[in-house]
């Protein structure tokens, strides 16, 4: 019996230091939940902050986008329609920009400078036709600038 009682005592010391340990872990294992709780509180309210700068500035560029959309209504008014089909491709397969000034024999679109000849051909079409750049192909505006 004493025996039995001694085996049993050390079989009681051996759980209770094994719970212990249990407790210890699970002490750690909460602080973790917690902080990784408040970081996951921080994200969130970061996201949400984020959206909504993000929400404000895509409605922000959709009015911008409405003004301009309207600016170019009148802008295009009168004009042949092959042009603007012209334009509006161009403008899709070059990011954005379907025509470059002709500014000092360069094209603001490629920003490469023309050669002579080229401009010698260009000098001498009507400036109501359609001159396009040979490099970037974009539609080419001649102004005063342009070193004809």
């Amino acid at each position: 019996m004493q025996h039995e009682l001694a085996s049993l005592e050390r079989r009681v010391s051996t759980l209770e230091d094994e719970e212990l340990e249990v407790m210890e872990q699970l002490e750690q294992a909460q602080a973790a939940l917690t902080r990784v709780t408040e970081q996951l509180s921080a994200v969130d309210i970061r996201m949400a902050d984020l959206v909504a700068v993000r929400d404000e500035r895509t409605a922000a560029i959709d009015v911008e986008l409405g003004a301009v959309v309207a600016e170019r209504v009148p802008a295009v008014e009168g004009m042949p329609e092959d042009l603007l089909a012209l334009y509006d491709r161009l403008r899709a397969s070059k990011h954005g920009v379907g025509a470059a000034e002709l500014r000092q024999r360069r094209c603001s679109g490629c920003q490469l400078t023309i050669d002579h000849a080229e401009l010698a051909v260009i000098r001498a079409k009507p400036t109501d036709e359609v001159i396009r750049c040979e490099e970037c192909q974009r539609i080419l505006v001649r102004t005063g600038e342009s070193g004809l």
